[in-house]
């Protein structure tokens, strides 16, 4: 590619970008004009797609963290050949459009993750190059390498002010992480003004300290870039940070360097002067070179021919290793390659069902080879240990992952392991700092990534460590998220359904809410309960006739529901385990009504707030208070979660 196309290009860019953001009266024109020729450079020369087959294993993964620059992304994927068309680009940021506001994950091949909330991007990046380095360890054989790609990334100033940013650097820094390439739009601008308003740091030697390769540039030396490109292709154990002095709204005549461009129009003057400058017809809407169009045209062709290439090394490597095929092939359709030895309980076993799902991981690795995860620094109070050595800079065959106390860049890593495809992935840490990681869960869901959260000490049940550490609003929080799935075992029989359940969920995130104490297991009135629990809810306890209550509970609950049962003797009590409450919510009310008959009392008991389950009754005993610091069970019985109370609510 030489220097004058990729001037063409960026010409093209930026009157993509300038009458977009014009016509939709929205947008952000700054990042797009002032990144113009690294975007043009990037999908014209360095990065390895094919467009006709946008899900090639093989692919380069490409994130634009600084999501709000959207129009580069758009106006590149139609330049590469992308189904990104200029009506596409016309009815840009309008409602039903594919061009949405924000790059948006599904809406167009070629968008590898949603971005937007600034920073994710980076740490989805690390979670793509994670990926590819742990796939590569598993597939590839000397006679045959079939994962050999990079991660590239576009970040802006306000990324790396991000705390998700810092934290995932600082993770890929330690994990050596070299075929990570970020791209620093260094502009030294954000919405409010220059960055000297309230960010004076050293970045490159932040990053230098994470343990990264920090090389500099200009923005607009393509031929500097392609240099600094191979430098950090030539540093294969460490990640590669190439910061580039650039121009916010570079071509705006009077506007670029300007806070200005950064979101909002640039009106149609200053337009007309930029377009003239640029030696474009000023009355020309979105103007796409006819040289630029041509070179692509080319380009794609190439791409094919390299794609196609794979394609043969792939069925060798297929023939030459069936049993990695079988396993690539059902790591990639997200199905078990063999059956689930599911651990064993009998009735009046009793473990926490954080324990339970500890003793499920193990069998679960066995079955699932594409599993991966870890905690937040909490494997042992999680039970979140993965057999074998854990996955490292010098094991990248490892399945273990150790995050570290990093909750929120460790969730957003698994949305980037998530969305790499071949990769099941699942994340730990308590549930009270489910509040670290929420920004990160909400995108899995916006994306509809199946990666579980194991969040264990799910109560005031915590005991010791008090409020702090003692979730009361958390669950009701979470099931308020669209598309997540939030399951409560109530015993370590319900953690092997609820392990099963988020498994088999292949369009969106679930969150395991498991206890610290102890629990019994339950014997089932339902025989086909398993199956019913898919539901959202199953009887645990029934009556002989129409019962005149019946106490929905979830975790821990349902055992002190079955309690205040027994003490029952005056009315017949049906007790309903509700391990998915929106689950429940979310049936027909035929189908809520073979549970919960209209003509019972209806009470409900969980050790949190009310909020949730006032659709079914506003009979509620919970806890709608911080806790306090003491033993799991007195601090329980201090906030009224006790036998007597329930039964009190029961007998009306």
């Amino acid at each position: 590619m030489n220097n004058q196309i990729i001037k063409e290009a960026a010409t093209s860019l930026r009157c993509l970008a300038m009458d977009a953001v014009q016509k939709a009266n929205s947008g952000h024109p700054g990042l797009p004009l002032g990144c113009a020729e690294l975007g043009a450079l990037l999908y014209g020369e360095l990065l390895r797609y094919d467009a006709t087959q946008p899900g090639w294993l093989d692919r380069d993964r490409f994130v634009l963290s600084a999501g709000h620059g959207s129009m580069f992304l758009y106006g590149l994927l139609h330049l590469a050949g992308f189904p990104v068309s200029l009506d596409d680009i016309r009815n840009f940021r309008q409602l039903g459009a594919k061009c949405a506001g924000h790059p948006e994950y599904g809406m167009i091949p070629g968008i590898e993750t949603t971005t937007g909330p600034l920073g994710q991007g980076v740490a989805n990046a690390v979670g793509l190059a994670m990926a590819e380095t742990m796939l590569a360890a598993r597939f590839n054989t000397p006679a045959h390498q079939i994962i050999d790609h990079y991660t590239w990334a576009l970040a802006g100033d306000g990324c790396l002010q991000e705390g998700v940013a810092a934290e995932a650097a600082s993770l890929a820094g330690h994990l050596g992480l070299g075929k990570l390439i970020l791209f620093y739009d260094d502009n030294r601008i954000t919405i409010d003004g220059g960055t000297e308003l309230s960010f004076s740091e050293d970045v490159g030697g932040r990053f230098t300290a994470y343990g990264w390769q920090v090389l500099r540039g200009d923005m607009y030396d393509p031929d500097g870039i392609r240099g600094l490109v191979q430098a950090a292709k030539d540093e294969s154990g460490k990640p590669s940070l190439i910061m580039l002095k650039s121009i916010i709204g570079k071509g705006a005549p009077t506007l670029q360097g300007s806070a200005k461009t950064h979101g909002a129009p640039l009106g149609a003057e200053e337009i007309a002067k930029a377009k003239a400058a640029m030696g474009v017809p000023t009355d020309s809407q979105f103007y796409v070179s006819p040289k630029a169009e041509e070179f692509f045209a080319t380009r794609r062709q190439e791409l094919q021919r390299h794609r196609a290439t794979w394609d043969t090394t792939y069925q060798a490597w297929r023939k030459a290793n069936p049993a990695l095929a079988l396993e690539l092939d059902a790591a990639l359709a997200g199905r078990n390659l063999a059956p689930v030895q599911w651990p064993q309980y009998k009735t009046g076993d009793s473990l926490a069902t954080r324990a339970a799902s500890g003793k499920v991981l193990p069998a679960l690795a066995a079955a699932w080879p594409q599993l991966v995860g870890g905690s937040a620094d909490l494997t042992g109070p999680n039970s979140t240990a993965l057999p074998g050595p854990a996955y490292s800079a010098a094991n990248r065959a490892g399945r273990m992952i150790h995050f570290g106390v990093r909750e929120h860049a460790m969730a957003s890593i698994c949305n980037g392991l998530a969305l790499h495809g071949g990769l099941r992935p699942f994340c730990a840490t308590f549930l009270v700092f489910a509040d670290y990681l929420r920004p990160a869960l909400r995108l899995a869901a916006l994306m509809g990534q199946p990666v579980i959260y194991v969040l264990t000490h799910d109560s005031v049940y915590v005991g010791e460590d008090g409020p702090t550490h003692q979730p009361v609003e958390h669950l009701a929080s979470l099931r308020a998220i669209p598309n997540v799935l939030v399951l409560r075992p109530a015993d370590a029989e319900e953690t092997n359904a609820a392990w099963e359940q988020a498994l088999a969920r292949v369009d969106g995130p679930t969150v395991l809410a498991l206890s610290r104490q102890n629990l019994t297991v339950l014997a089932k009135a339902d025989p086909d309960w398993q199956n019913t629990m898919r539901t959202g809810a199953y009887v645990v306890c029934n009556t002989k006739d129409e019962p005149d209550v019946v106490v929905l509970a979830s975790g821990s609950e349902v055992e002190l529901a079955v309690k205040a049962a027994d003490q029952c003797l005056t009315k017949s009590v049906r007790v309903v385990s509700v391990p998915s409450l929106e689950s429940f919510l979310a049936q027909s009310a035929a189908l809520r009504q073979v549970l919960v008959p209209p003509s019972a009392r209806v009470v409900a008991v969980e050790a949190g707030i009310a909020q949730g389950w006032e659709g079914l009754t506003p009979h509620f005993l919970g806890i709608n208070r911080f806790g306090e610091s003491g033993p799991g069970a007195a601090v329980a019985r201090h906030l009224g979660l006790t036998e007597e109370n329930l039964l009190t609510l029961i007998m009306g």
